[in-house]
């Protein structure tokens, strides 16, 4: 039997029960109090691996609970999972494939059978290609059209061929390579190409085309359009080779765009979208930091895959993150997970982690095809730092909703302006701090009372002040950004959303749901120009197409 096929759901297994059990006990349980009895907590509760230091004491667990969500994890087989993504077996069932991206962070040497075959002579071939074409752009030797040396480089993609890319390039900011300058072109909308085409000149520009069947609607649209704006601005089709490569399977097609074959990046089957930006996908992330910045970002995640296959789950970063999340997600009743960098660089992370947690898990049967019986995947949101704390940390602390959070800060900032980022990591700090803490009644009277309001004013305005507490966390601390600490900290998030989906019985690696909208988004587009032909709509789509296409005709 194959280790997502669990012999029975994931809620009648007998660690699951007594999990419920477990829960009910801890009903009047209070972090303060357990912080109080237990002088150890933080060390009990907290560890350190591949750069990355995890406190995870601010949560609604004891040790029993650790035990019993460990035991858990076993008893669904994680251990088997997870040996079998490694092995490259055919854990994405519904599609029959293999998930390998972790072999794209793998050393020389390492033999990665798929079908029978190795597949790392091939990642390793392709990891040379990048670095020949990185290098000749760095050392000005690939020239466009007016034989100028290319000083932008615009990567045409989107999910998971721009979300990952684009959070690594700007996380890593501070390691970019002087003269070439990254952009990202993802959205269908004609104001984002506008504004991007305006701060280029086409003669020094290389756009990078990033889509496995060279036919995804949004990247073949934008990048139809700057082959559009190059020739306008001078390029000829004769030089267009020279402004334009490829990430993709589809190379006829690429060479019919007019890309010639030796740069055209291979993409594989064995490598979703969101977990693709280890692969040739991270083309604009080497064009920004440099190959030998990329391998070390490879390296960084290698440890990490190191560490979730080795570690005991009681020790086991991604494991342990994965647990807390079942533990509230399943146990709790949350049905959201706050993402909480506190670093400018790490503003994106919250977009791909969006994409990685919510588009793997954001299922409803088993492996099997039986539904779940519990929830799966939380909504993840979230955003950078001090910003939230004067708009959405209101509802963290006093709405009626629990909403695990992580916050992730760096000790060392790369650019320190007097003493702001001891306030940055103070602030993180006392954000966790306050949604364990909270304030209670007595406290809001108290500081009513300093204040020397009378009683009656007191007792108007303390319920306003009191805030619950008792609201879990993680902190996740690196030193300071680097490509190999952010490399762990990605393939962590990535090997938690696994885990979570082998306890489940979920398959994290396909996105059935994806597909729906677009191809709806065909008959749709035929309607509204002209097509009477095609299928007929639902009564509001028909009526919204009506009313653009009389604004148009108007």
């Amino acid at each position: 039997m194959a280790y997502y096929q669990h012999p029975l759901d994931v809620t009648a297994l007998p660690t699951w029960q007594a999990l419920q059990e477990h829960r009910a006990s801890l009903q009047s349980f209070s972090m303060r109090e357990a912080f109080n009895m237990d002088a150890q907590r933080f060390e009990h509760l907290s560890l350190s691996s591949c750069g990355l230091f995890l406190d995870y004491s601010k949560n609604l667990i004891t040790l029993e609970t650790r035990d019993l969500l460990v035991s858990l994890a076993k008893e669904c087989g994680l251990e088997q999972a997870i040996r079998a993504q490694f092995d490259g077996e055919p854990i994405n069932a519904s599609e029959a494939r293999p998930a390998l991206h972790t072999a794209l962070r793998r050393p020389i040497g390492d033999k990665v059978l798929v079908d029978g075959v190795d597949v790392m002579p091939e990642v390793q071939r392709v990891l040379h290609q990048m670095t020949e074409l990185v290098g000749r752009v760095h050392d000005g030797l690939w020239r466009g059209y007016s034989e100028k040396p290319i000083t932008d480089v615009v990567n045409i993609g989107i999910g998971g061929s721009f979300l990952g890319p684009q959070l690594v390039s700007e996380a890593l900011l501070p390691f970019a390579q002087r003269g070439v300058r990254c952009h990202y072109l993802a959205n269908i909308d004609g104001s984002s190409f506008h504004e991007l085409a305006a701060k280029l000149r086409a003669e020094t520009t290389l756009f990078i085309v990033s889509s496995k069947s060279f036919s995804t609607l949004e990247t073949l649209k934008n990048a139809q359009a700057a082959r559009s704006w190059y020739l306008a601005q001078g390029g000829s089709e004769a030089e267009l080779y020279r402004h334009f490569i490829a990430v993709s399977s589809n190379t006829r097609a690429a060479v019919a765009f007019g890309i010639h074959e030796e740069n055209i990046f291979p993409m594989w089957d064995w490598v979703g979208g969101r977990y693709s930006l280890w692969s040739a996908i991270g083309l604009p992330i080497a064009m920004s930091i440099g190959m030998s910045n990329f391998k070390e970002l490879l390296s960084g995640a290698y440890s990490m895959d190191e560490h979730f296959q080795s570690a005991p789950f009681e020790q086991n970063m991604p494991v342990l993150l994965a647990l807390l999340g079942i533990w509230y997600g399943n146990f709790w009743g949350a049905q959201s997970q706050a993402i909480l960098p506190y670093d400018h660089y790490l503003r994106n992370i919250t977009k791909h982690l969006q994409q990685l947690d919510m588009e793997s898990n954001g299922k409803s049967v088993l492996q099997d095809g039986r539904p779940v019986q519990c929830a799966t995947g939380p909504v993840i949101w979230g955003g950078v730092g001090c910003n939230g704390q004067h708009a959405y940390h209101q509802l963290l602390h006093q709405g009626t909703q629990l909403i695990p959070a992580d916050f992730i800060v760096p000790v060392v900032s790369y650019n320190p302006v007097a003493d702001h980022h001891q306030w940055l990591y103070a602030n993180c700090l006392s954000q966790s701090q306050a949604l364990m803490l909270g304030k209670t009644r007595e406290e809001a009277e108290a500081e009513l009372h300093a204040q020397g309001l009378d009683e009656a004013e007191v007792q108007r305005l303390a319920p306003h002040k009191v805030i619950p507490g008792n609201r879990p966390s993680n902190t996740l601390v690196l030193e300071r950004i680097s490509p190999r600490r952010l490399g762990a900290l990605v393939a962590m998030y990535e090997h938690k959303v696994f885990a979570q989906s082998a306890i489940w019985g979920i398959n994290a690696f396909d996105q059935w749901g994806v597909e729906l909208g677009k191809e709806l988004g065909k008959s749709v587009y035929s309607r509204m120009v002209g097509d009477e032909t095609s299928a007929a709509e639902d009564g509001s789509t028909q009526g919204l197409v009506e009313f653009f296409r009389g604004r148009h005709r108007g």
